[in-house]
């Protein structure tokens, strides 16, 4: 590919992306031309997209929190309402801070804190096999350590009663609502990413009920949540010991539950 394609690929491009009921399809075209390095290539990567596969699956990549995240197939796409599940967290999280990315998929929420924050001892854990290979390339700058298991049981017992803040982007999806979810992640993220069960606090819950064992003294769980589950999320952090508050943004439609041990 030559650095500036002709006006006729990109508007070729776009068109396809467009007729496939891509809804930025000037912005995505642009990023797959830049991806591709012959026109050969990016008839592949274009047809890809056109196929379903999401955006970050086709180019590799996500941008999110100012950094580049690799984004391997299979592995669950960072939203980017969730760069506000980040920023509190970074806040809270001093330099020298153990933070801990629960359920962290391709890890974008770890490398996000630890960029903001500052030096931190950073670990981070999946259940899936494909998330957590990703993770740890993305957070091997920061010095992360990534863990395969199902939420705490991966972790090492050493970290218990030590984790300055605690970071679980955990599905909240009601399995109920998993149908309504656009194709790209219902066929192509792990279910196990995107199911909360019944009313979509089942993980949430699994998290909350266990972390004041695994926070220190004055630690803080953050968990990202929907407007309409708040509460709920809140009450089950007061009924496992943690203060909890509600914060949101607006702009981004992002919600936060934040709870904090008491010291």
């Amino acid at each position: 590919m030559t650095p500036y394609p002709s006006a006729l690929l990109r508007a070729t491009t776009v068109r396809k992306l467009r007729a496939a009921g891509c809804v930025f399809a000037e912005d995505e075209a642009r990023l797959l031309i830049s991806a591709a390095r012959t026109t050969a290539e990016l008839a592949v990567l274009v047809g890809r997209r056109v196929d379903g596969l999401p955006l970050e699956h086709v180019v590799g990549w996500a941008e999110f929190g100012g950094l580049r995240v690799s984004v391997d197939p299979g592995v669950f796409v960072p939203r980017r309402r969730s760069e506000f599940l980040a920023e509190q967290a970074a806040a809270l999280a001093a330099p020298g801070a153990v933070v801990l990315d629960l359920c962290c998929g391709s890890g974008a929420l770890g490398a996000a804190v630890a960029a903001a924050a500052g030096p931190v001892d950073l670990h981070a854990a999946d259940l899936d096999e494909a998330s957590v290979r990703c993770a740890a390339r993305n957070l091997a700058a920061a010095g992360g350590r990534v863990y395969r298991g199902d939420l705490y049981a991966a972790l090492p017992a050493e970290l218990r009663g030590r984790v300055d803040v605690l970071v679980a982007n955990a599905p909240y999806v009601p399995t109920g609502e998993i149908g309504l979810l656009p194709p790209e992640a219902r066929e192509h993220e792990p279910l196990a990413a995107l199911d909360g069960g019944d009313d979509g606090l089942a993980i949430q819950r699994r998290v909350t009920a266990d972390a004041p064992a695994w926070l220190a003294p004055g630690g803080h769980l953050l968990v990202e949540t929907s407007d309409r589950q708040a509460t709920r999320t809140a009450d089950a952090f007061a009924d496992a010991g943690l203060a909890p508050r509600i914060t949101a943004c607006e702009e981004r439609d992002a919600t936060v539950v934040i709870g904090t041990r008491a010291r």
